[in-house]
């Protein structure tokens, strides 16, 4: 089951449920049945605005999110789908964090829902740092189906390793 990396925390009955669909050659008529287009936004500039939508909407508090872009030297490989970095600078005598989001750009042709997956989980760090029970609680307050979204984004990710075929470009 090493075709099943993204899923190995998942139990035994749930891969051998996303083996079958592979050996069939059909997880991505699965995906695609479920989330039949792509979002329409491709350039760093739309990115960041839809970020600082979901900040202004969930997280009007926290500390503002300097730079949003899509990242083509992040790899999905070394099991990074986005980045969130905070640069900490020394100005007079404050110390300043400007906060950084990255996301893959294999997220460019996606459906919305795992867009949001991965801007929400990014927004999230800037208030917890850990992936614990209050990241994850955060998670779902901002994105009530952040679970499901993570599953189905592992799904096509385990798309992408077996057949090697973006869905939605």
């Amino acid at each position: 089951m090493s075709a099943l990396k993204y899923l190995s925390a998942y139990s035994e009955q749930t891969q051998q449920q996303v083996s079958q669909l592979v050996a069939q050659n059909r997880l991505g008529e699965v995906l695609l049945k479920r989330y039949p287009k792509a979002h329409d936004i491709r350039t760093d500039k739309a990115l960041y605005q839809y970020v600082q939508d979901l900040k202004t909407e969930h997280l009007r508090n926290a500390e503002p999110i300097n730079k949003v872009e899509f990242d083509s030297k992040i790899h999905v490989i070394n099991h990074a789908l986005g980045l969130h970095t905070s640069i900490s600078r020394v100005q007079g005598g404050k110390l300043k964090a400007k906060h950084e989001i990255r996301v893959a750009t294999v997220f460019k042709e996606v459906p919305l829902e795992f867009l949001r997956m991965i801007a929400v989980h990014e927004l999230a760090h800037v208030k917890e740092k850990q992936h614990d029970k209050a990241f994850y609680k955060l998670c779902t307050y901002m994105e009530p189906n952040y679970h499901q979204y993570e599953f189905d984004l592992r799904l096509y990710l385990t798309q992408l390793d077996t057949a090697g075929q973006r869905l939605w470009s």
